[in-house]
């Protein structure tokens, strides 16, 4: 069987971010097909500004979906960048029964998205129920954390489980992926 994982970065993920994340998770799961996108430069951090800013590239991705001939796809967000994944999966035609939409720590999937797709929506919580994410929600999947507890350390350890409390505010999230070890904790999970 074959997976193919589509993944965007939130707020401000860079080129070298997603190289970073991508590098580590084709080490961990070499029988998986990844491509991951930064999120659009310039763009803001609101749902409506991720997806007017990856506007040119949602055609390019949908090909890319197409042509993988993957038995099982994931779209991917972390963040803001959750709110371009529910937009590429609202645009994809067809079946979507072997798609799965995951959302790590950001905006959450419609309700047509939900009954479209099989979907995924996490927050993390620190060991011992020490703090929580930045987008805590008690209705998603909760991820706990082993070196983070506060609210942006959390929010980027679903993306790299090696991240630490140093993230403490939105003026260190360009730190979020430093030593990434990719979280594909969503890929282990049984539908």
């Amino acid at each position: 069987m074959s997976i193919y994982v589509v993944f965007f970065g939130g707020y401000k993920a860079s080129k070298t971010d997603m190289e970073l994340w991508l590098t580590s998770a084709r080490k961990q799961r070499d029988d998986v097909v990844f491509d991951a996108f930064p999120y659009p430069e310039g763009a803001g951090y609101k749902d409506t500004n991720a997806v007017d800013g990856f506007r040119k590239q949602f055609d390019g991705v949908i090909k890319k979906i197409e042509q993988s001939g993957a038995d099982t796809i994931y779209i991917v967000g972390h963040s803001s960048g959750s709110a371009i994944a529910n937009e590429l999966n609202s645009r994809l035609e067809g079946d979507h029964s072997h798609i799965t939409l995951v959302t790590l720590d950001g905006f959450r999937p419609t309700a047509g998205q939900i009954k479209k797709s099989n979907t995924q929506v996490w927050s993390a919580v620190g060991a011992g129920g020490k703090g929580t994410s930045l987008n805590w929600s008690s209705s998603a999947t909760p991820y706990t954390a082993t070196s983070a507890t506060n609210k942006w350390s959390l929010h980027f350890s679903l993306v790299n489980t090696a991240v630490t409390d140093a993230i403490k505010s939105h003026d260190d999230i360009t730190d979020g992926y430093a030593g990434c070890m990719s979280n594909l904790r969503w890929l282990e999970k049984k539908k």
